[in-house]
Parts: C-alpha cells; structure tokens; sequence
C-alpha cells in the first residue's frame, strides 16, 4: 500500500501546481479549438491530430493525476512516473521542433503557441527535474517512449495516404518516400535522444526525495 511522503506541505504545493498548469492547458487546448469551431474547421481528428495538441492533453491528464496523488498524500507508482517521463519526452521533441526546425508555424493564436511549444514544455521539464516525488528510471525501459509516438505516426501516414490529411506538411506522402521516411526516422531519433535526456535526470539528485530526507534517489524503477 503506498506510504504517505515525509515532507507533506511541499508536496502538497507541488501537487497544486501540477493540478493548475494541467487544468489551464486544458483551458486553453478548448479555447484554441472553439476558435477553429468558429472558423467552420472544428473537426476534433484534425485538432487533436496533432501531435502537439494531442501530447499536452495527455500531459495534462498527467500531471493533474500526479497532482491529485500529492495531494492524498501518496507517492507515485511507478506507472503514473513512467507516464510522466514519456509525456516529458514528447513534449521535448515538440519544444525542440518548433522552436528550432518550425519556428511561427500553425494557425493558432500567438499566445496559445507559445504555451503549448515554449511554456508548457519547460513547465513539464522543471516539474521532471525538481518534483519531489520522482524517483530514478531503469534504462531497460527506455523502450516506453516508442508505441505512442510510433501510433501517432501510424494513424497519420494512413490518413496521408487515404484522405490526405496531415498535420505537419513534412509527413506528406507527394514529398516522396526517401523524404518522408527521413523526417520518420528523424522523429523517432530525437525522441529516443529526449528520452536519454529525461531518463539521466532521474537519477539527479533533487533536494528532498518523496522517501524523505536527503539521502540520494530511491531504486531505479523496474528493478
């Protein structure tokens, strides 16, 4: 039965954080679309296509479920860790694609780009390095990081190839296969780099672990 943390009030804060942040992005995902609804372009498989759109959502499930935990007083299994460290991957890679590969694309307003691909991902990033309540990842399990993103490209290229619609124009099918499957490859490269990122700082020593004190990290998940 999991055991409530020995430090209470910063975990609780912490967790209030988390409920905030994920409850204001999902704020602002609904705002973005009821624009686009507005617009006569509201068909939510286009809206949530998208992998940035998609990856905050459940980022944001994530770290109010985090949130909710903290504030029982609990400690995190090691599922609810492992989804954290997967949706701190994702949101690397979406930080990383558009603030330097894609820079002003898309069609939503200034601001709601600039909190899903620049604050939302150093919120996540911080919230991985500093939370109280993570404790250190297995790398066997690196592997985790893979079936969502390789889903998401999945579906994608499917409607490339049958409605023709994708999110990104990078992943159109008339761009040709060697182009294409560079920018696969590509993805499934950095995602694996972001993920060797997120996984070295687990095991980074923050100030006061969920297992109380200042002793070091707990043992690696999966182990």
């Amino acid at each position: 039965m999991p055991s409530p943390p020995a430090s209470p009030r910063p975990v609780h804060l912490w967790g209030l954080a988390r409920i905030i942040v994920g409850a204001l992005t999902i704020g602002i995902l609904l705002h973005a679309w009821a624009l686009r609804v507005s617009a006569g372009d509201g068909n939510p498989f286009d809206y949530f296509g998208y992998f940035t759109n998609q990856t905050s959502l459940i980022a944001s499930v994530v770290l109010i479920a985090a949130g909710v935990t903290n504030l029982r007083g609990l400690r995190p299994s090691d599922g609810l860790i492992l989804l954290r460290a997967v949706t701190t991957t994702c949101l690397l890679v979406v930080g990383l694609i558009y603030n330097v590969l894609v820079p002003g694309t898309g069609s939503a307003p200034p601001w709601v780009s600039a909190a899903l691909h620049v604050a939302l991902p150093v919120l996540v990033l911080a919230d991985w390095i500093f939370a109280p309540d993570r404790r250190p990842l297995a790398w066997r399990m690196l592997w985790i990081t893979l079936p969502y993103s390789l889903v998401w490209l999945t579906v994608v290229l499917l409607r490339g190839a049958t409605d023709g619609w994708v999110p990104y124009g990078f992943l159109l099918p008339e761009r040709g296969a060697v182009s294409l499957w560079s920018h696969v490859a590509g993805l499934l490269g950095a995602l694996l780099a972001a993920a060797a990122v997120v996984w070295a700082l687990s095991r980074v020593r923050t100030v006061v672990y969920a297992s109380g004190g200042r002793n070091g990290p707990d043992r690696p998940e999966g182990r």
